[in-house]
């Protein structure tokens, strides 16, 4: 997962939400391509109840002595991230959900890399559990996070059974503020998910509209010919 999407509009929001956290996510900008250091709205809690801001995809630790890393950070494995150098604390005391309609991901499994887009089978808006860190050793300050992952057999063939660890509404205050465990998360149900592939278009970072969206056969793609499509496919691992 590198890519996803945040397009909520005047959706409804399921009741254990908080009435101001779902009119802040309905006000949200739109976005169709959302990647690496690009804001994206999360959902936090720093003692006084859940709200929604603009965070950074790609989490900064707040030790790193530049607003960087030299590695990707926008996803962490659940199973690791407890005990990594760069999640443990955040694991420990900063723990977010991110909402978004769905997210993109690449089939590899023929000649030809293929996007597909991943949403729920019932159309709602998904909960993915991050983690977030601010970074705040010069101007301007970070506030960045990332998205745990895991197997998980509901994203459908052909693409890998790996994505973001989903939550319901309801669990998202306890994800939030209660104690980290892995059972908590490891144990929860997966929405059933459904995926169609969408166009390679999505490679490019400066593309953000909700054609991006649209269903694209791949038989043929006339852009197949710029020479450079492979290698920015596989920017995006998963």
């Amino acid at each position: 997962m590198r890519r996803f999407v945040q397009a909520f509009g005047n959706a409804p929001w399921p009741p254990p939400l908080p009435r101001d956290v779902g009119e802040t996510l309905s006000a949200t900008p739109p976005r169709y391509n959302i990647g690496k250091r690009r804001p994206a709205a999360v959902i936090f809690d720093r003692g006084d109840g859940p709200v929604v801001e603009d965070f950074d995809w790609g989490l900064v630790p707040r030790w790193s002595p530049l607003p960087e890393t030299p590695y990707t950070t926008v996803t962490a494995r659940l199973a690791r991230a407890p005990r990594s150098r760069i999640f443990r604390r955040p694991w420990e005391t900063r723990r977010c959900a991110v909402p978004m309609n769905g997210y993109y991901k690449w089939d590899r499994s023929g000649e030809m890399p293929v996007p597909y887009f991943i949403q729920a089978q019932d159309g709602e808006p998904l909960f993915a559990a991050g983690l977030w860190d601010h970074w705040d050793k010069d101007t301007p300050e970070l506030y960045t996070f990332a998205v745990l992952t895991h197997p998980n057999p509901a994203i459908p063939a052909p693409l890998v059974p790996d994505g973001p660890v989903f939550m319901p509404a309801a669990a998202i205050g306890n994800w939030l503020t209660g104690p980290p465990t892995l059972r908590l998360l490891d144990t929860m149900p997966q929405p059933m998910l459904e995926a169609y592939p969408v166009s390679r278009r999505i490679r490019s970072p400066d593309v953000d509209d909700y054609t991006l969206l649209e269903p694209a056969p791949h038989e043929r793609h006339d852009d197949e010919t710029d020479g450079d499509w492979l290698a920015h496919a596989f920017d995006d691992d998963d």
